[in-house]
C-alpha cells in the first residue's frame, strides 16, 4: 500500500487552474465579477517556503471597472483590470491540512503584508484549494480552487 506524502511535501510544485467557484450557504452558485467564471491561473510552491500566484479574466472586461467594495474582502486579495498577482512565503500545519500564505509583494499594495489560510488537499496531481471569503455585496461565499499539476 502506498503511503500518502504529508501535504508539506505534496503541495510542492506548479499548478495550473482547472476550476475557481463561489457559492454560498445554500450551495448557490455566486459568479464572482473580477475575475469572471473561468479565469486562467498559475500557482507555485517551492521547497524554501515561497509561493507566487497570478490570476487572469480570460475574456477582457469592457469598459470601466466593477467598483470595489470599502473595505477589503475578508480573507482575500484584490484585483485590477481583471488581474491578480502575488507571492510572498508559506507554512505548512500538516495535521490541520491547512497552508497560511504571507504576502510579500503584490499586484494591489494593499494586500502586501496580509496573510490567508487555505484549507488545501492533494490527491496525486488534483490540489483542492477552499477559503471563506464574501461577495462584492457582502454575502459569505465559500470559494473552492481546483488545480492540475504542471510541474
Amino acid at each position: 500500500m502506498e503511503s500518502r506524502k504529508p501535504l508539506s511535501a505534496a503541495l510542492v510544485g506548479s499548478w495550473s487552474l482547472r476550476s475557481r467557484e463561489d457559492r454560498n450557504a445554500a450551495g448557490e452558485l455566486r459568479p464572482e465579477p473580477s475575475l469572471g467564471s473561468d479565469p486562467i491561473a498559475f500557482l507555485v510552491f517551492d521547497k524554501g517556503g515561497n509561493f507566487a500566484a497570478q490570476f487572469m479574466r480570460r475574456v477582457p472586461v469592457t469598459g470601466p471597472e466593477p467598483d470595489r467594495p470599502a473595505a477589503l474582502a475578508p480573507n482575500n486579495t484584490w484585483t485590477r483590470g481583471g488581474y491578480d498577482a502575488y507571492f510572498g512565503t508559506y507554512t505548512v500545519d500538516d495535521g490541520a491540512g491547512t497552508v497560511v500564505t504571507l504576502l510579500q509583494g503584490a499586484l494591489s499594495r494593499e494586500n502586501v503584508g496580509r496573510s490567508f489560510t487555505r484549507a488545501i488537499t492533494v490527491t496525486g496531481d488534483d490540489l483542492v484549494l477552499r477559503l471563506e471569503t464574501a461577495t462584492p455585496a457582502g454575502e459569505p461565499v465559500t470559494r473552492t480552487l481546483q488545480w492540475r499539476r504542471v510541474g
